[in-house]
């Protein structure tokens, strides 16, 4: 008979058993240490607000001492790479050093599980930045977004890293929220289908992906980060719930991380609702919750709802939290708290469990690991020529051409006069958890960014096509500077030019040190700082004009979107943002990006997405206020024209479970190759509960020839058309329907009615919550 050492060393046994036996061999402290974590910051950010690249991160003094937190075991490593500028050789050595320190310091040899930021590529010095999440959605390629995600995760692990905290499934709610960047879009079937790509993809690498925010997060009072959200169980259910059940069931995530916001005065983080109810026992998810950064403590000093540290982590546990993160301070006295009967033994059983079984899953626990023999080779390299050339293809198809009055692509015109911040300001094309704008802005030199970046200008100089150009360029104006001076430059740079090319938008920060990302919040839709005022200088010279817009969020553009010869939203476009847009403007490329967001027409009437009611829309009669976009949800334009016709139904009724077969003909009826992204969109005619005008169901990025023709075909299954009902359960309901084909939400000249037939269905859980699509 094996010993309990063997049986939990032993790789060919059962994971539950492995587990089993070495939690029976355990104290209290021992397991609780496996809950706990350890961040290793630097003196000047516990102490300077300013540099925070966490959430309050000055207000906490940290937790207990390294050799302290290890001494019984360790959950996790938190952010070895992501918190100070580290060679990668340099990074894995010092993560070694720490792992044999832990493993070292108890008596099973127990290693942490290391974990990092990851959401526009590794957050490590030198790796490949890719788009930002928002222009994931603007490509409406899940494929891309697969390949990308199994890229980050190779890089992560061939230095130790095992879990990512990415993705961000939060559906935009309010275009003022500062992390909209960091969002995929304003529609759950995108937001999902992406999200079940980025998790297959960073997980078949061997790295575990973690949910985000989890739930409602996105929806706080005012667009203003951390602040309540007051949502109805119908809107969590129907927009904000379903890309995490996707990847939950679809992509079998290994964990999920909680949202700050409190939901209708429920904090999530001790919400048993969320983390057990409904994640485990209705969606069935096995892996780790962690909580996000100080949310177990926030309990305590910001939502008020526990009188003391240790009151916050026993409400945090007993909700269904396995980890406290960045740092164990909450999660402290647990082994304390059994003694004294205020924890029951088996809650902290039950997450340290999940724990050790991630650790199993992993490998870490087998009786051969070393974090060395981890390392897979002596391959460093986080930019290799291979992550470039998918960031260049990732940044070429998000790139979003909205207006075009025959100026693009740019004809080599021999004065251009190229005008803007973020012309010259590569960090401009990266996000928030960049490494770059996350941790490396704070110790470099202003031009070093840590990775090597191609600026908008300097492609434009190096674009072929405009070999013959004499390119003038006039900053006018800063990001957020209030000076004005510089617009009389830039001006005259437009006065003195045929074609003007103003590139205006974000740089992306934290907590108020950038106009986008997190904690970076605003009153309006108006172009940060001085820009909108320079767009409306440049225009008035009368020169053609092409308005680019390289953003996190999306801005109100109505004021100068019919004087402009053409504009281009290009959001975070990462490392390689500034050789794509160039290829863009000049025609190398063919623009395929569609919006997954709408861009608004007026600076307020937020907040508000294409997810509206009838009443959330323009009615006259209703209101002065015109909520409808300037640009559509699903909005792009092309240098080639396509046509979408020929729409037909297998079935004019179908049941309550039935499924309904519904294709078109997409054409590329111009000169030159594209792609076209066909959005399929249901309207339900009657209801017994208020629904969207209209819903995306499913959508085909279809690649075509000049000329060239494919049928596009869509299963629907009458699950599609399921809704939270008065009674708060799930229903298919009888009825009629309206399936709409087209270019975006509201350009849908292909339509057709069904009716669903039967008696309303009640819907268990597992619905169906995809559209399969087959192009031929």
């Amino acid at each position: 008979m094996k010993t309990a050492e063997q049986t939990w060393h032993d790789a060919s046994l059962p994971t539950d058993q492995r587990v089993a036996a070495l939690l029976a061999q355990m104290t209290l402290e021992e397991k609780a240490g496996q809950l706990g974590s350890y961040w290793i910051r630097p003196e000047e950010e516990q102490q300077d607000g300013e540099s925070n690249v966490a959430p309050m991160a000055d207000t906490f003094g940290g937790g207990p001492s390294f050799e302290t937190a290890i001494a019984n075991g360790l959950g996790h490593i938190t952010r070895a790479f992501g918190t100070v500028p580290l060679d990668p050789a340099e990074g894995r050595t010092k993560l070694a050093e720490l792992q044999e320190q832990v493993m070292a310091a108890n008596r099973f040899g127990i290693p942490a599980i290391a974990h990092e930021e990851c959401l526009t590529g590794f957050t490590a010095l030198g790796a490949t930045c890719y788009p930002a999440s928002i222009a994931w959605g603007a490509s409406f390629n899940p494929e891309l977004v697969q390949s990308m995600a199994a890229r980050i995760g190779a890089d992560m692990k061939k230095l130790g890293v095992h879990q990512g905290l990415s993705p961000v499934l939060d559906v935009v709610r309010d275009y003022r929220w500062g992390r909209v960047e960091e969002t995929i879009g304003e529609d759950p079937h995108l937001v999902g289908e992406l999200a079940v790509a980025y998790v297959k993809g960073l997980q078949g690498s061997g790295v575990s992906a973690t949910l985000k925010h989890f739930a409602g997060y996105a929806a706080s009072q005012a667009g203003r980060n951390h602040a309540p959200v007051s949502i109805g169980q119908r809107a969590l259910e129907d927009t904000v719930f379903p890309p995490f059940e996707r990847a939950v069931r679809e992509a079998k995530v290994q964990s999920v991380m909680n949202s700050y916001a409190d939901i209708d005065g429920e904090a999530p983080a001790a919400s048993r609702r969320l983390l057990t109810e409904v994640l485990r026992e209705r969606w069935g998810f096995t892996g780790t919750v962690v909580a996000d950064y100080w949310a177990v403590s926030f309990l305590h000093s910001m939502h008020e709802i526990a009188d003391s540290e240790d009151s916050a982590g026993l409400l945090a546990l007993n909700a269904g939290m396995d980890v406290e993160l960045p740092e164990t301070i909450a999660y402290a006295r647990l082994a304390e708290a059994v003694r004294a009967g205020r924890l029951d033994e088996s809650v902290l059983d039950t997450a340290v469990s999940r724990v050790l079984t991630q650790k199993i899953e992993a490998g870490l626990l087998d009786p051969d690991y070393s974090p060395e023999q981890a390392w897979q080779g002596d391959d460093v390299e986080l930019d290799s020529a291979q992550n470039r050339e998918h960031a260049r293809t990732m940044a070429e198809e998000s790139i979003i051409l909205l207006r075009n009055e025959q100026i693009l692509p740019l004809k080599n015109p021999a004065r251009l006069a190229v005008i803007g911040p973020s012309a010259t300001q590569p960090r401009t094309h990266l996000g928030c958890y960049s490494f770059t704008n996350h941790v490396y802005s704070r110790f470099a030199e202003q031009e070093d960014y840590g990775v090597q970046m191609t600026s908008i200008l300097e492609a434009l100089r190096e674009a072929p096509a405009l070999a013959g150009s004499q390119i003038e360029y006039a900053r006018g104006v800063d990001f957020t500077d209030l000076d004005e001076a510089g617009i009389e430059q830039a001006v005259e740079a437009a006065r003195n030019a045929e074609v003007a090319v103003v590139t205006v938008g974000d740089l992306a920060g934290l907590f108020g040190r950038g106009t986008s990302g997190e904690g970076c919040d605003v009153v309006d839709l108006k172009l940060p700082g001085r820009q909108a005022e320079l767009v409306e200088a440049v225009l008035e010279t009368g020169t053609p004009t092409v308005l680019v817009l390289v953003t996190g969020r999306p801005y109100s553009l109505g004021q100068f979107a019919d004087r402009a010869a053409g504009i281009v939203q290009c959001f975070m476009p990462g490392v390689e943002g500034g050789p794509a847009l160039a290829a863009v403007l000049t025609g190398q490329v063919n623009p395929s990006g569609k919006l997954p967001v709408q861009i608004p027409d007026h600076i307020g009437g937020q907040p508000g997405t294409y997810l509206a009611p009838k009443l959330g829309w323009h009615s006259d009669g209703v209101s002065n206020l015109d909520p409808r976009p300037l640009y559509p949800f699903g909005y792009g334009l092309s240098y080639t024209s396509f046509e979408i016709s020929g729409i037909e139904l297998s079935a004019q009724e179908i049941s309550t479970e039935g499924i309904l077969e519904v294709s078109a003909t997409v054409t590329n009826t111009g000169q030159i190759p594209g792609a076209q992204a066909v959005q399929l969109y249901l309207a339900d005619e009657i209801s017994q509960v208020v629904r969207p005008r209209r819903w995306l169901a499913g959508f085909a990025k279809v690649k075509l020839a000049a000329g060239e023709s494919k049928r596009v075909s869509f299963s629907v299954h009458a699950d599609r058309t399921s809704f939270t009902g008065l009674a708060g359960r799930r229903i298919v309901e009888p009825g009629k329907f309206t399936l709409f084909i087209g270019s975006d939400s509201e350009d849908l000249d292909q339509q057709a009615g069904f009716n669903i037939v039967g008696e309303i269905r009640e819907i268990g859980e597992g619905r169906v919550m995809d559209t399969p699509v087959v192009i031929s």
